[in-house]
């Protein structure tokens, strides 16, 4: 295709050179018909094989942009720019040879002649213009002059027809008449003139025109008559129509430019096909010439963006990921070669980088997934803290202790936001010289009260701006567990301590009751009260020791499988008979509920807490008369936990340090020892659970969460479905 569009394109441009040599004369060939017509049918024949040759290059660039090849935009704006190389100069040289083609033909003075044939024309067409103008004026005037005449009209229509006839002919008008627009005529004037005494009825256009003070004339008269319509104001719907001939020289004059002008086009004609004839041949070397140009260019463009193509392919490659791709490199396409060349070398440093960076990356991803796994398995939270104090990374730890909802958007937020209760620790971390801060600090969520042991390290080195890695260590557990031990130390060494000499007390004081209260006369009731008061105190220190001795040697827990919902019900029931005016509602399964527990201990810690509530109760009654209500529900959650709910709506727990009645000897009352909470929570503990201390959810009052897991052993309720079971844990 390559070899046969340069030879047409070779043929193609001998053929318009001879072509415009023999039209020019410069052969011995003279320009006859048969000589132009063979000429012209090679040209066109020339111009056609030409055209089919582009259109094949074109439509190859076209599919080659509907695939999306690369280059082919590129390709595209080379042969639009060789186009538009070729067009510009071939249509610049059309405008300059057509000029001067026309000047060769056409002389000046020759355009001078047609010009005045034109301007005596449109003197004609002023000079008539102006004599409308004029009948226009005149009948203004007229209408002027009968609007002020209108009481002759009514009284004296004689003397009104004899004052308008004198208008008429002042004015020289061949006609005149006052109509309807119905064509009804109510006067009329005839001056006896030969032309423009007929008086035509005006179309119903014509009158609304006048009724808005239209300028318009009509011609009558095959053009010899001019009629001017204007409105009369002081008459009812009456109009005036004045006729005036026109001029005979400003008709006969543009009828006689007319033909000059007629005759001075037809001798222009012979000029005309010969401007054609060397347009035509003109246009058929152009043609040749843009079309060559054309293949050229687009030849030339096959052959430039050829490397850049398989440059471009190849970028798509490295594109994708593939940086093993090479191109051809042909050293014949010189600094494209060049490049291909330079491309190589790039992808194949690009390639071994890779590599380098793929196992680096390996390593890291390595490292991260162990950081990852070690955090989301240790039991300590952990913060990550940016320079600015923004955090960076928390583990699941980490997380519970943010407020319900803002854990998912945590990173990125300030710790000063999130958790402040840490800023103090991490301020003096920051102030400080160190690479390792410590502190305790207490967080409170959700009505819970904990506390951890908290240690803020830093990376190594002397920046600025440094990251901070914060941990936090819950040691309430620990804490409770110390200070548990400590009570029952102390519980111990106290009833050792005083225990042994209570009796020795107590037999004296009845021995002296019994031996000298017979002989003493004088104050006997006193000496009564006296002995019978000791003998009582020492009943109460004793009572006391031996809740001191079953705190310190409390029974370790013995879990065996049972039901749980008899053992809450006993309770309840005995609660009832034992406080008739306090309302007991209870939520549990029909069924049995098995579980691992310890029937003696866990009863005893549910009647405390039963016990507590009634006390709360008792205690909010001396404030304010209530009807007492205790709530009792049974869970067991989807993942094994049982729950156990007392609420009431009695005095409530204090708001603050609301943990520390868990601890022994606390108590908000005046009565009692502060061992009931503790107790039941070293029970709980002994069956692996624990105890919380939470608001009652219906407003006023207390609520206790007791829980622990129900065991391997425990089965499924046998009495209930489960569809029962979630309503009753739902209605909690």
């Amino acid at each position: 295709m390559t070899r046969l569009g340069l030879a047409a394109v070779v043929f193609a441009i001998a053929t318009a050179i001879t072509s415009f040599l023999i039209f020019a004369g410069y052969t011995p060939i003279a320009p006859t018909d048969i000589v132009v017509f063979v000429l012209f049918f090679v040209n066109v024949l020339c111009i056609l094989t030409l055209f089919g040759f582009v259109i094949a290059e074109a439509w190859s660039l076209i599919a080659a942009r509907r695939a999306q090849v690369a280059g082919a935009r590129l390709h595209i704006r080379i042969v639009g720019l060789f186009s538009i190389v070729a067009i510009v100069p071939a249509i610049l040289m059309a405008v300059v040879g057509s000029a001067i083609l026309d000047r060769s033909l056409n002389p000046v003075f020759l355009q001078d002649v047609r010009s005045y044939l034109l301007q005596t024309v449109e003197a004609a067409r002023i000079f008539r213009e102006d004599q409308c103008s004029t009948l226009l004026q005149e009948a203004e005037l007229t209408a002027s002059d009968l609007d002020r005449g209108q009481a002759l009209f009514t009284t004296d229509k004689q003397f009104f027809h004899e004052f308008f006839t004198q208008r008429v002919k002042a004015l020289n008008f061949s006609a005149a008449a006052i109509m309807h627009p119905n064509g009804a005529v109510e006067d009329k004037v005839d001056t006896g003139a030969t032309v423009g005494t007929t008086i035509v009825h005006p179309e119903p256009n014509d009158f609304q025109d006048a009724k808005s003070n239209q300028p318009l004339c009509m011609v009558l008269d095959e053009g010899h008559t001019f009629v001017a319509l204007r409105k009369l104001n002081a008459f009812d719907n009456l109009f005036l129509y004045v006729a005036r001939p026109i001029e005979p020289f400003s008709v006969e004059f543009p009828r006689q430019a007319a033909r000059f002008v007629a005759l001075f086009d037809s001798f222009d004609s012979h000029r005309e096909n010969i401007q054609i004839a060397f347009a035509t041949m003109y246009v058929l070397v152009a043609f040749v010439m843009l079309l060559s140009a054309t293949w050229v260019g687009l030849s030339f463009a096959n052959g430039l963006v050829a490397p850049i193509r398989r440059l471009i392919a190849a970028a798509d490659e490295v594109a994708s990921g593939n940086l093993h791709v090479q191109v051809a490199v042909n050293r014949s396409e010189g600094d494209l070669a060049h490049l291909g060349e330079t491309f190589n070398k790039m992808t194949s440093e690009l390639s071994m980088q890779q590599s380098r960076l793929i196992a680096a990356s390996n390593l890291i991803d390595e490292r991260r997934l162990f950081t990852e796994a070690v955090l989301s398995g240790v039991p300590v939270a952990v913060i990550g803290v940016g320079p600015q104090g923004q955090i960076t990374v928390v583990n699941p730890s980490a997380e519970r202790l943010i407020p319900h909802g803002e854990h998912a958007g945590a990173v990125g937020q300030s710790i000063e936001k999130v958790l402040p209760e840490v800023v103090p620790v991490l301020t003096e971390a920051r102030a400080s010289n160190g690479r390792l801060a410590r502190g305790q600090i207490a967080v409170s969520r959700a009505g819970r009260d904990r506390i951890f042991n908290m240690f803020v390290t830093t990376e190594p080195g002397g920046r600025a701006e440094k990251s901070y890695v914060v941990t936090l260590d819950d040691i309430t557990d620990l804490v409770a567990a110390q200070r548990t031990a400590a009570w029952a130390d102390v519980a111990r060494r106290i009833a050792h301590e005083i225990k042994n000499p209570l009796t020795p007390i107590q037999l004296s004081a009845e021995r002296l009751k019994r031996k000298y209260g017979r002989l003493i006369q004088d104050d006997r009731d006193v000496f009564d009260q006296c002995t019978d008061t000791i003998v009582r105190q020492v009943e109460d220190i004793k009572r006391m020791v031996d809740e001191f001795s079953a705190f310190a040697r409390m029974p370790r827990a013995r879990l065996t499988p049972d039901d749980l919902t008899d053992c809450v019900r006993r309770v309840i029931f005995l609660m009832r008979v034992g406080h008739p005016d306090i309302e007991f509602e209870d939520r549990l399964p029909e069924g049995q509920v098995m579980a691992n527990f310890d029937r003696r201990l866990l009863s005893q810690a549910v009647t405390n807490i039963v016990k507590n509530a009634t006390e709360g109760i008792a205690a909010q009654a001396e404030i304010e008369p209530i009807k007492g209500k205790i709530r009792l529900s049974l869970d067991v959650t989807a993942d094994g936990l049982v729950e156990i709910f007392v609420a009431d709506n009695g005095k409530g727990f204090p708001s603050e340090h609301r943990n520390r009645l868990l601890e022994p000897y606390m108590t908000t009352r005046a009565e009692g020892t502060g061992l009931g909470l503790a107790i039941v929570a070293k029970v709980l503990e002994d069956h692996g659970g624990g105890l919380e201390l939470l608001d009652s959810t219906e407003g006023r009052g207390a609520c206790v969460r007791l829980y622990f897991p129900r065991g391997d052993n425990g089965q499924r309720e046998t009495g209930g479905s489960r569809e029962e079971l979630a309503a009753n844990m739902s209605a909690k």
